[in-house]
């Protein structure tokens, strides 16, 4: 839908594929939705959640049985985004690498997206 054809608008390491299905599977549901929302204290936070269906607007990615269907409202703010799982002693959980990204809170839960008009498609 957006960005370069054929490519896919966000990408997942290994460990993340691993995770997202994972939780599909755990759920026995149809992917993990991303999404955005406002909120937070830099503006804007990112949504997920485990679903029964796609939306037949969602933009789905699929890699190593990891399914993951982007909502229409954060497309344009996820192209060229890296998603990954980490894992540490103190927390585990998604990490997202997006280039779109202009500012973040210090607990790293919010973000700031750069104008959608001065946005690249990577």
């Amino acid at each position: 839908m957006f960005g370069n054809p054929g490519k896919a608008p966000v990408t997942l390491t290994p460990a993340a594929a691993a995770q997202v299905a994972r939780l599909v599977a755990r759920e026995d549901a149809a992917g993990l939705r991303i999404g955005v929302k406002k909120g937070g204290c830099a503006g804007m936070e990112y949504t997920m959640e485990v679903v029964a269906k796609a939306d037949p607007l969602d933009e789905v990615v699929e890699l190593g049985g990891a399914r993951v269907m982007i909502a229409p409202m954060a497309q344009m703010f996820l192209l060229g985004t890296e998603i990954d799982y980490e894992v540490s002693l103190l927390e585990s959980g998604f990490r997202f690498r997006n280039p779109n990204v202009v500012d973040a809170c210090g607990c790293g839960e919010s973000v700031k997206f750069r104008d959608p008009d001065q946005a690249t498609n990577g």
